[in-house]
């Protein structure tokens, strides 16, 4: 079963997106920011990353950056609700920091499993 670590700071989605995955087949640890999840990767190998990227304390940019040195072949994926004009679009940015795939918010639960299946897929 392929374990994911997601990643964000809204709880009540959180928990939903959590639902979704593990509904899906997956097996699913959850934090609330970067540095709570720096924590759960002491303990915990996922096979795959999702990340919001504007949270408090470490946010998303910051986490993947740090994921990227010292996990360079983990699949991640960022997630947003902060896209478009005015924004500074942080899933462009999340693109070039090499994130494997990227969904802005919101997004159908369908959507999320449809992305997560193809970045564990290699395609």
């Amino acid at each position: 079963m392929p374990r994911i670590l997601l990643i964000d700071d809204d709880d009540q989605l959180r928990q939903v997106l959590e639902k979704v995955l593990v509904r899906a087949g997956y097996e699913v640890v959850s934090a609330g920011n970067g540095r709570e999840a720096g924590k759960v990767l002491d303990g915990f190998t996922p096979d795959l990353v999702i990340t919001d990227l504007v949270m408090p304390e470490q946010e998303g940019l910051e986490t993947i950056r740090s994921l990227r040195k010292t996990n360079p072949g983990l699949p991640i994926m960022a997630i947003s609700g902060s896209v478009g004009p005015g924004s500074g679009d942080f899933l462009k940015v999340a693109r070039l920091l090499g994130v494997n795939a990227t969904l802005a918010k919101p997004f159908e639960p369908k959507e999320l499993v449809a992305k997560v299946s193809e970045v564990l897929s290699g395609s």
